[in-house]
């Protein structure tokens, strides 16, 4: 099979590999579209990868033992290798499992991980049914472009008419404020380039901000009679982003965090939280339950067509990564077999 790996820097290209083989409850996936994520990061920094990927759809095209798909099911394919018998998997909220799976231990190498490929192996019940009628690259949104932002949400209880502010307008912060939308609410976003802050006004903003201006929680504030917004959804992962969002919200306002960043926040507990009341929640993906509620989105948002921006074979991941460090780019879709 062919697959997409990282050489150096900037340096990215096809190889061909072994293809996977089902064993046990791991099914064959044929990866008709693969969306890409953060991969690009690694492309620039020059840190070489052979498996890249975490974001599939495809078809189920050899199985080694009945489980919950046949062959032909078209399926999205959810992150990770959990254990899928803890108290986190039996509820879905597979994505906090402790004691994931040692893919190279039961398959004897780490081929059938990537989803930058033609074909990938999964645990069957990772494996969510595409309804019908919705085609592979819009289920391909299921993952990281609406998933962080719709998990968030949840647990925030994102209400119609309430205001939310959201930090980065990249593919999972474009991806919120369609799901924003979608509830109903009303989306200010912050995000720095210039061609993400078009996107975002085309996608339905109510206003978008450069990070880098002046005084920008009080611009923020202007837009919500000064009180700060209800809702705030850090996806950019910067700090600067998350204090952001700590200082727009209102007074018992509500803080969601889906952007990863590895730098120290520092939060000061009495101003910070207590004496605003805040309530803040870190998200990771999704429960498995809010599937049907992500697949309605698909489904039903007229918004969904213009957060795919680039849809490439996958032999051109060079350039997909070149336009995703660039900040060019909504949500890229990779063709394995185009």
């Amino acid at each position: 099979m062919k697959k997409a790996v990282i050489s150096g820097e900037r340096e990215a290209t096809l190889v061909d590999a072994p293809e996977p083989k089902a064993r046990g409850d791991y099914a064959l996936v044929k990866v008709h579209s693969a969306p890409l994520c953060t991969e690009y990061k690694a492309y620039v920094a020059g840190q070489r990868g052979e498996f890249l990927g975490h974001e599939a759809v495809g078809e189920v095209v050899a199985i080694d033992e009945p489980g919950s798909v046949s062959v032909g099911d078209r399926v999205v394919v959810m992150p990770l290798y959990p254990c899928g018998t803890c108290a986190l998997c039996r509820t879905g909220d597979y994505i906090y499992c402790e004691h994931n799976q040692d893919f190279e231990a039961i398959h004897g190498s780490r081929e059938g991980t990537a989803t930058l490929a033609q074909y990938l192996l999964k645990p069957a019940w990772l494996l969510m049914a595409i309804p019908e009628g919705v085609s592979y690259e819009h289920a391909g949104l299921a993952c990281c472009a609406f998933g962080p932002s719709f998990g968030a949400f949840d647990r925030v209880r994102l209400a119609a008419d309430e205001t939310v502010l959201i930090t980065g307008a990249g593919p999972v912060g474009l991806g919120a404020l369609v799901n924003a939308k979608f509830i109903g609410a009303r989306a200010l976003v912050v995000e720095p380039f210039p061609w993400r802050r078009g996107k975002a006004m085309e996608l339905g903003a109510q206003a978008v901000f450069d990070p880098a201006q002046d005084d920008l929680v009080a611009r923020i504030k202007e837009n919500t009679a000064s009180n700060g917004v209800d809702v705030a959804l850090d996806c950019s992962g910067t700090v600067a982003g998350q204090r952001t969002c700590l200082e727009a919200v209102r007074r018992l306002g509500r803080v969601a965090f889906v952007g990863e960043c590895s730098e120290e926040l520092r939060i000061r507990v009495s101003p910070d939280l207590i004496r605003n009341g805040l309530t803040v929640a870190g998200s990771w993906h999704y429960n498995a339950r809010l599937f049907p509620g992500v697949m309605r989105v698909i489904q039903e948002s007229p918004l969904v067509d213009s957060l795919i921006s680039h849809v490439l074979p996958l032999a051109e991941i060079r350039q997909a990564f070149d336009l995703c460090a660039a900040g060019k780019t909504a949500k890229v879709i990779m063709k394995p077999w185009e």
